[in-house]
């Protein structure tokens, strides 16, 4: 038998005509769901880092491309007798040690730089994604191998690593050339970078590949190999391309280190890393400070953008750890 319904305790509800259903809470039955990486951009866009970041990056996109847009001197062209010469018009920032104009070089500078950050990001989300994806489907003996593997390589330092494999090259390659030396400082930074990649990929394919979709798919007769790559890969790229974002702008600083020691790029090659270590010799005198800050200025908007960029990313793919 029902309780009897104290003092106080009477409830009303109200009949379903005078409920209708309101329009915040209607559903679009016809409407295609939205997929993680839409609703990503959704909030992406209102993200203000992520359009600070996209703006400079689209800036230095533009200046990679058109260089001759923003200005006439030729970043080869040097005259001994402009060595240090002030700001002129047409010459922003003055000239250089050895009279070349540091703007023009600032500007066309910027391709080598940025095409091994953007190459290099490439090999290692390639190389890593495939192993990581691998060991963590597989698990087993092929997880072991490639862990153990990975943590070889874990142990060595990036920059000893690159320093003493890009020493070996130089002596036995000393003329590159501009793509050699690109391609040299890539598959250096890249065999010794790619490790942190299979991490995060091998863990993100362990949580994904439990999930119910996966046996959803397994169980209407879809392969281990279409599971992998179809359905496991795709929703597992989130971290890796947060982790990517971030990296490029590490293996841009990488490069210029590396050239500032006189092992990355070719002296030949217009880069921010050479033009930096061109400058040192003048923080002794204190004279002409620019002529290196504007190169080191350019890489680090750069790097900071990278940064940036992959924060918003981060928030974006996991708002989660947002509220950590």
């Amino acid at each position: 038998m029902p309780k009897p319904t104290l003092a106080g305790q009477e409830r009303y509800v109200a009949p379903i005509e005078e409920t209708p259903l309101a329009a915040v809470d209607s559903i679009q039955v016809d409407e295609a769901p939205s997929s993680q990486w839409k609703e990503a951009w959704k909030q992406l866009r209102r993200n203000p880092m992520f359009l600070i970041s996209a703006a400079l990056l689209a800036v230095l996109a533009v200046v990679i491309a058109f260089p001759g847009l923003f200005t006439n001197a030729d970043p080869r062209f040097c005259e001994v007798g402009r060595s240090l010469a002030p700001p002129s018009p047409g010459h922003p920032f003055g000239f250089d040690f050895q009279g070349c104009d540091v703007w023009s070089r600032t500007l066309y500078g910027a391709r080598a730089s940025v095409a091994v950050g953007v190459l290099t990001t490439l090999f290692v989300v390639v190389i890593g994604g495939i192993t990581g994806a691998i060991a963590g489907f597989k698990g087993g003996w092929a997880d072991a191998i490639i862990s153990r593997i990975s943590d070889i390589f874990f142990a060595i330092p990036l920059i000893l690593a690159a320093i003493v494999s890009l020493s070996a090259l130089t002596n036995a390659f000393p003329d590159r050339g501009f793509w050699g030396g690109i391609a040299a400082v890539v598959v250096t930074l890249a065999v010794f970078g790619w490790p942190q990649i299979a991490r995060i990929m091998r863990g993100s394919v362990i949580e994904v590949k439990n999930l119910e979709f996966v046996d959803a798919a397994r169980a209407i007769g879809a392969k281990d190999s279409r599971n992998l790559w179809r359905h496991i890969v795709p929703n597992a790229m989130s971290p890796v391309i947060v982790t990517a974002t971030v990296s490029l702008g590490i293996f841009i600083v990488a490069e210029a280190t590396l050239s500032f020691l006189g092992l990355g790029l070719p002296f030949t090659v217009v880069s921010w890393g050479n033009d930096i270590a061109e400058a040192q010799r003048l923080i002794r005198s204190g004279t002409r400070l620019g002529v290196m800050f504007v190169p080191a200025a350019a890489l680090a908007l750069t790097v900071l953008s990278f940064i940036l960029l992959g924060d918003a990313v981060r928030d974006a793919l996991d708002p989660k750890a947002k509220k950590r």
